[in-house]
């Protein structure tokens, strides 16, 4: 089985947390989760949220300090790896 969400990676949490409120406040189903390892970079933590809410998420990121961004990325669990790759 196969399962795909997207992951927002900051380099502080408190702007991990700012776009977790703003993403919610746009009635996005969000959650704070560790960030994969192969994003090395970054507080540990990162927001995960539905591919499909991609350009939400976009939207989300005027709203937050898009400096301490890392990157918005696909990550695809296959059931033996988590595979992460840019959200493009």
């Amino acid at each position: 089985m196969q399962e795909a969400y997207g992951v927002a990676a900051f380099r502080s949490r408190q702007h991990v947390m700012r776009f977790e409120q703003v993403l919610r406040r746009y009635g996005v189903p969000v959650g704070v989760i560790s960030t994969p390892r192969d994003i090395s970079m970054g507080c540990g933590l990162s927001a995960r949220f539905p591919l499909n809410r991609a350009d939400d998420a976009r939207r989300a990121l005027r709203e937050v300090n898009t400096l301490n961004l890392i990157g918005l990325y696909r990550a695809e669990y296959d059931g033996n790896r988590l595979r992460v790759s840019p959200l493009r």
